[in-house]
């Protein structure tokens, strides 16, 4: 232990006679991010980018019975076919809300009822996690899809953290583990690692680029979709 300690202050030393840093690390070095709200102010947060663009590319899966979770916002604007719209929440507040129920523990939640489910970026939220996807895979009927998403780099949620507690970050291994219940599942991450260190500042996908928002690098994953089937 004195031996790390050591190490530590020496690097603090060297940092301390490091007086003028390059711009380039100036420019990372920031203490205090460029939003606390993931950009939201500043346009589209990263993450969003890459949930929406997954959802439009998959947009024929949305239909049939749909179940979303806090609102039906993305089942709106994506789906196709949709012949009900179910809204599912922990405590029936926002006004959206069709069915109060817990995904961890399956109450409340019907059984084999839906052809969709979208959950995006929920689990992170969710202590029981695989409760939570047993029981999206009982919800749904045979042949019906969850489209889901989770993050694997991102700053805290302030405001789920002191709601619901912010628990997970993720990883493609650690998401195909926990949908193996799952008969079919597809796996794919956004991003790299500029597009993670705008979004960990709360630049908005609008002030990135294309170039940065189109790399992908499997060692820097923003963000995780996940495409699971019931059979």
């Amino acid at each position: 232990m004195a031996g790390v300690r050591a190490i530590a202050q020496a690097t603090l030393a060297r940092a301390r006679r490091t007086a003028h840093p390059s711009r380039t690390v100036a420019a990372l070095m920031r203490t205090e991010p460029i939003s606390r709200t993931f950009g939201l102010e500043r346009g589209t947060a990263v993450d969003r980018f890459y949930i929406e663009r997954f959802l439009a590319a998959r947009s024929p899966l949305i239909r049939g019975r749909v179940l979303e979770i806090g609102d039906a916002a993305y089942t709106r604007q994506f789906g196709s076919a949709v012949e009900r719209s179910d809204v599912l929440h922990a405590t029936g507040e926002g006004g959206e809300a069709t069915i109060v129920g817990d995904l961890a523990t399956g109450d409340g939640v019907p059984e084999d009822a839906f052809d969709c489910i979208i959950l995006t970026q929920t689990l992170p939220f969710i202590l029981d996690v695989r409760g939570a996807v047993a029981n999206t895979h009982r919800a749904l009927k045979p042949g019906g899809s969850v489209l889901a998403t989770v993050p694997g780099i991102s700053q805290i949620s302030r405001y789920d953290m002191d709601r619901w507690g912010d628990f997970w970050r993720f990883t493609d291994a650690s998401a195909r583990a926990l949908f193996d219940v799952f008969e079919e599942v597809e796996i794919a991450t956004d991003g790299n690692v500029g597009a993670a260190c705008g979004f960990l500042q709360g630049v908005a996908a609008e002030e990135l680029g294309a170039d940065v928002l189109e790399a992908r690098d499997p060692d820097y994953q923003l963000l995780i979709t996940i495409v699971a089937r019931r059979a």
